[in-house]
């Protein structure tokens, strides 16, 4: 391995964020590492420079990490109730129990009672205090140190009872941790298992089972029905239906025909389909939706950022506090040493910040991961918490309000007959890729003229206006009716004016072909609402969306005419590409405002919005790497489920953090009076723990 190269490793037995950043701290330690990167969400570690698992295993020895390479297979979760080194806990408990039930007969501090207490500490302890020494010397003040001092401190003052009490419900509220940490990757591990292994391959006339990594591109995969695609492909041979729930999660099947595109992870429901391989297993969209989602989880939310930092100064804080509550009454109030090294045993306690570094990273890692089943890529944590906070939705019309196939509606000719129009516009036009350029090509095709039998010269594109080009030395032009306002010497006469405006209030766009002199034809195209969008924006209006914008570069009548008609705010029309992009920047100075669209020709304004989000990530790259959210089908109506998602996941998080601390706060409060046992405190910390976990994984059950 050369001293730069990065490497990917799986890890099994990540319980916290604590744990998780601990690892990756002893892993930049060792020998030969330049960088180390945890992924809690996904279990993973990326490594630069050059090391070996043995050595990964080592640097995670505290919490017994299993290390494996990346391409390995995943190992199956043991629960924590059947993993070997927890059945040191249940001996534990056992002792507890019998010693305590001895106490009460012979009283708590007899020898027999004591040396069982003694024996649990020891028992269930043991490696939380190796830990706890270690890190003391380093003076590293993590959760393990507080509690060390804390059990220790108990039994040192004769709370033998209350320090293995603390041994026990601190694993116990360690294992809920890892629960909540495991639930939370399921969404993630469900995706991983979705495509198979290996799968049917036609070569040189044979048909044979080869794994997925052997698959090469241009190979026949042949797939029966009732069987998952592995890889992706064009469908060379077969008709059927295809269940397309775990790329765009839509269940309702799909018809795929010849030349279509197929995804792996999709189910074959009825006929015998041949797919030509287009991407190796690494490049198939199953494998990016995985990959992103993996680094989505990675990226830390604000919310976690900010906790992350209050941890750093909290812990310590809480220990010099402890240790000034354990000191300063007895030395100049002269109060008993025994009662103020209790109360600060219980503020150590007290302060392990669990749940409040758990109150973050479970919410984010379950809403993505939901999310992803959904049919619907979250970038980050970042993202998440930005659109729950949304107050502004701009929409590009074509293509994402529009079903984005619009059709030539009418052909309104002044000096030439309609074939030799739309002839002579198809031939201009053929070059584009402008959806409206595109109808006028089918249309031709549809009516099968020789367009493409003529030749073009100086072909020139108006940006944002239309095109013009060279046919048999005289110079044509189709556009905007603005661009014929400035091309012809007197503007477009008053009678052609008025057919263009009938056309426009139909909710049409009109394109005007002709010369530099004259007007030869109008041709007047229309893109059908998708049939969602008027539902979807009424769903964001009543999720609190207290704006939608449609941004189009079409006319004002037509897009007054769409606008009404799905019910959108505020309209923007006639607006040229940077204006569409000054238009998101204007409103991102006032609040945060998303941008939907295709991800093509939104790239900018989708890079300037708040939030970019664009449709049909399943059939573009494109989409999958310029959005913030991806809606991986192209359908409006996963867009309400996102906001609905983000905001509940805002919620959530608020809630989680502002509920630990409350907890802690009332818990210090109650050290005072002398009202806070070590019993309550480790219980508060436990059940902070457990409210916060459970509150968190409700995100698993946001559904559209």
């Amino acid at each position: 391995m050369s001293e730069q190269q990065v490497k990917s490793y799986r890890v099994q037995g990540f319980d916290c964020m604590e744990c998780a950043n601990k690892f990756e701290k002893n892993v930049k330690r060792l020998d030969g590492v330049i960088e180390a990167k945890v992924n809690f969400g996904a279990s993973k570690i990326m490594v630069t420079g050059n090391t070996t698992i043995e050595a990964l295993e080592k640097a995670g020895a505290f919490e017994k990490l299993k290390v494996r390479d990346e391409a390995e297979q995943t190992v199956e979760h043991v629960p924590f109730w059947k993993q070997k080194e927890n059945f040191k806990v249940y001996i534990s408990a056992f002792l507890l129990i019998i010693s305590w039930i001895i106490g009460t007969q012979y009283g708590e501090l007899s020898l027999i009672p004591t040396i069982g207490f003694l024996a649990a500490i020891i028992i269930g302890g043991y490696s939380l205090f190796i830990e706890g020494f270690k890190n003391l010397i380093r003076l590293d003040f993590d959760m393990d140190t507080l509690m060390t001092i804390a059990i220790i401190g108990a039994a040192a003052i004769g709370k033998w009872e209350e320090g293995a009490t603390v041994v026990i419900l601190f694993a116990i509220s360690e294992a809920l941790e890892s629960y909540s940490a495991d639930k939370a990757r399921q969404s993630i591990q469900s995706l991983m298992k979705i495509a198979p292994k290996e799968t049917l391959i036609r070569r040189n006339g044979q048909e044979l089972m080869v794994p997925v990594v052997d698959v090469q591109v241009g190979d026949t995969m042949i797939v029966k029905p009732g069987q998952k695609l592995a890889m992706d492909g064009v469908v060379t041979n077969g008709t059927s239906t295809l269940n397309q729930a775990a790329i765009t999660g839509e269940s309702v099947p799909v018809t795929k025909t010849i030349n279509d595109e197929v995804f792996a992870g999709t189910l074959n429901e009825e006929g015998l389909l041949e797919v030509k391989v287009t991407k190796r297993v690494e490049d198939t969209t199953l494998s990016k939706i995985i990959h992103l989602v993996e680094e989505s989880q990675a990226e830390k939310a604000p919310s976690q950022t900010f906790v992350d930092r209050f941890a750093k100064v909290y812990t310590p804080a809480i220990i010099i506090f402890a240790v000034l509550l354990s000191v300063i009454p007895p030395l100049f109030m002269g109060d008993s040493w025994g009662d103020w090294i209790y109360r600060g045993l219980a503020l150590l306690v007290v302060g392990c910040p669990c749940a409040l570094i758990i109150s973050t990273p479970v919410a984010i890692v379950t809403s993505i991961g939901n999310a992803a089943k959904n049919g619907v890529i979250i970038k980050g944590g970042v993202h998440l918490e930005e659109a729950g906070s949304l107050k502004v939705i701009a929409f590009d019309k074509t293509g994402t309000l529009t079903r984005g196939i619009p059709e030539v509606t009418d052909v309104v000719t002044f000096n030439k007959n309609e074939q030799d129009i739309i002839t002579l516009t198809a031939a201009l036009e053929k070059g584009s890729q402008h959806p409206l350029a595109s109808a006028i090509v089918r249309k031709a095709e549809e009516e099968r003229l020789k367009f493409n039998d003529i030749e073009i010269e100086d072909f020139q594109s108006i940006t944002g206006k239309g095109v013009k080009a060279r046919i048999n030395q005289n110079m044509y032009y189709v556009g905007s009716p603005n661009l014929f306002e400035e091309t012809l010497s007197n503007g477009i006469k008053k009678a052609i004016h008025n057919q263009i405006v009938t056309l426009q209030k139909q909710g049409k766009t009109v394109m005007v072909f002709g010369t530099d002199g004259d007007i030869l034809a109008l041709i007047a195209v229309a893109d059908k609402l998708r049939d969602s969008a008027k539902n979807v924006i009424q769903k964001l209006h009543q999720s609190g969306i207290e704006q939608t914008v449609m941004l189009t570069g079409d006319n004002k009548s037509t897009a007054e005419t769409i606008g009404k008609e799905v019910g959108v705010s505020d309209i923007q029309a006639e607006l040229l590409p940077e204006e569409k992009l000054n238009y998101i920047k204007s409103y991102r100075g006032k609040q945060k405002v998303a941008m939907v669209g295709d991800g093509v020709n939104d790239a900018p304004a989708l890079a300037e919005a708040t939030v970019g989000i664009a449709m049909g990530g399943a059939g573009t790259d494109t989409a999958l790497e310029t959005a913030d959210i991806a809606l991986m089908s192209d359908d409006l109506t996963k867009l309400p489920y996102t906001i609905k998602l983000s905001r509940k996941a805002l919620a959530i998080i608020k809630q989680n953090v502002t509920f630990s601390l409350a907890i802690k706060a009332i818990s210090i409060l109650l050290i005072f009076p002398g009202w806070l046992t070590l019993w309550i405190a480790i219980l508060a910390d436990v059940g902070a723990t457990i409210i916060v976990t459970l509150n968190s994984l409700r995100l698993a059950k946001v559904k559209e």
